[in-house]
């Protein structure tokens, strides 16, 4: 286990549930990247199949969580997105 990327991943963990509610409460998407959003998925995806299948660690789980709130912000940000849409 690297404490380095336990770290990386801890300050990952603390800002995507900040973004998912800075996103929930603005009920706007402006100046959000799907795009980015779908890259920093594959490397999570790709950490956790690393994780898996070369290096199984109590680290998965930050990548877990950080996937969950990740596809939480995701979310937020379709609805939003067609809500505008939509009025």
């Amino acid at each position: 286990m690297s404490i380095f990327e336990a770290g990386m991943m801890a300050c990952f963990g603390i800002s995507w549930p900040i973004a998912a509610y800075k996103t929930f409460k603005a009920k706007s998407v402006k100046g959000k990247s799907f795009t980015f959003d779908c890259l920093i998925l594959v490397g999570y995806a790709c950490g956790i199949i690393h994780k898996l299948f070369f290096y199984y660690d109590w680290v998965i789980w930050l990548y877990l969580f950080n996937t969950l709130f990740l596809l939480t912000d995701m979310a937020l940000y379709i609805r939003y997105k067609f809500k505008a849409y939509n009025n």
